[in-house]
């Protein structure tokens, strides 16, 4: 019989990570792939991402809104353990895929390890600042199974008492279609969103969940900065996050200034093209560290929501919180057009193809669900 795997997703961001292994076990027949779609994708106001998921051609998608009281993450967390223990138990899987940190992938951690199903990790063993990292680490200790991007992550993992054998080295999956041949021309994007801008920079800003006052100031200062500074810019809306509401309370400000476009969200693929293309991104948001390295892109880091994340990338800047300080580094990127080496730290672009041979091998599927610690130095048994 098909072994059937569920992949839950609830941000445009997840799924652009989550894309390559979904398609990939799509077309192998041993496996039955299923789609758990809750989050920001059903809503609204970021977009209504779900849509995006649909014309990918995905199948077997089920959607669930875990988000009535917007920017509560406790009630996000209940609200979906609710829905996805109710389809779990309908749909009997044998594997639940999650990622990364968010609320909806450690309530998928909960249900799997609840209900004595496999649960694999994707992308844990990472550092960063706020309640993200507690989260992720959390994700990881009720996870039967990790695919990590490095061995940097791996070793982490290990620290947290996991077994090795049960900790796979695949790299950051969004970098398979990344140096894939298969991003959208720039023109088409253009067109797509009305873009007139030929130069841009791209913020993105998220709320750090457990400092609200730092977010209103990074907020506040990031985007006197960006009006200052003259220079053209793309927008994406943050996640919906407790403090979302700062940042959107500040975007108001670039409503009237043709300088600026605000959209709620961005297809995964169209995005990266304008990553590529783009002049630097400005913000805290994952991709300043992760994704815009491998293009060699500058990336303007602000506060401490991706604390100790590349910290030893060249093209990552860290400056102050005050208004002039961001203002002078996107001045100085801008006047030297400055531009860096592609930094290969988090895969080579071959993940999903990993993945797949992971899957592929009959001892997966015989690992145990009941775990145990395995202290350091304490040889994997």
């Amino acid at each position: 019989m098909k072994k059937k795997i569920v992949f839950i997703t609830g941000t445009r961001a997840d799924y652009g990570k989550l894309k390559s292994l979904i398609d990939i076990t799509q077309q192998c027949d041993d496996f039955s792939v299923h789609i758990f779609a809750t989050g920001m994708h059903l809503l609204e106001k970021y977009g209504s991402t779900v849509h995006e998921i649909f014309k990918q051609g995905t199948k077997n998608i089920y959607m669930y809104n875990n988000s009535p009281f917007a920017g509560k993450m406790e009630l996000m967390l209940s609200n979906t353990i609710n829905g996805l223990s109710s389809y779990i138990s309908e749909m009997s899987p044998d594997l639940i895929i999650v990622h990364g940190d968010r609320p909806e992938a450690l309530a998928g951690a909960i249900v799997g390890a609840f209900n004595n199903i496999l649960v694999g990790h994707i992308e844990g063993g990472e550092l960063s600042g706020t309640i993200d990292e507690l989260v992720r680490h959390s994700i990881s200790k009720l996870s039967h199974v990790h695919f990590v991007s490095n061995e940097s992550a791996k070793k982490r993992i290990v620290q947290m008492g996991e077994k090795k054998d049960d900790i796979f080295v695949i790299g950051s999956p969004e970098l398979d279609l990344m140096l894939s041949d298969k991003l959208p021309e720039l023109n088409e994007i253009r067109q797509h969103y009305n873009i007139k801008f030929e130069t841009f920079g791209i913020m993105i800003m998220h709320p750090v969940t457990t400092d609200l006052e730092a977010t209103r100031k990074m907020a506040n200062n990031t985007v006197a900065a960006a009006l200052g500074s003259g220079e053209k810019f793309i927008v994406v809306l943050p996640n919906n996050d407790t403090g979302s509401e700062i940042i959107l309370k500040e975007y108001e400000k670039l409503d009237d200034d043709s300088k600026f476009l605000v959209l709620p969200s961005i297809r995964f693929e169209y995005f990266l093209t304008l990553l590529k293309n783009c002049m630097f991104i400005l913000g805290n948001s994952s991709v300043g560290v992760r994704e815009a390295p491998v293009f060699g892109k500058p990336s303007i880091n602000i506060g401490s929501r991706q604390l100790n994340r590349s910290k030893s990338v060249d093209s990552i800047f860290q400056p102050g919180l005050e208004k002039d300080d961001i203002k002078a580094v996107i001045l100085e990127i801008i006047s030297c057009e400055m531009s860096f080496p592609e930094n290969m730290s988090f895969g080579s672009g071959n993940s999903s193809q990993k993945f797949l041979d992971v899957l592929n091998n009959d001892q997966f599927w015989a690992t145990p669900i009941q775990k145990q610690f395995i202290e350091l130095g304490e040889k994997d048994e």
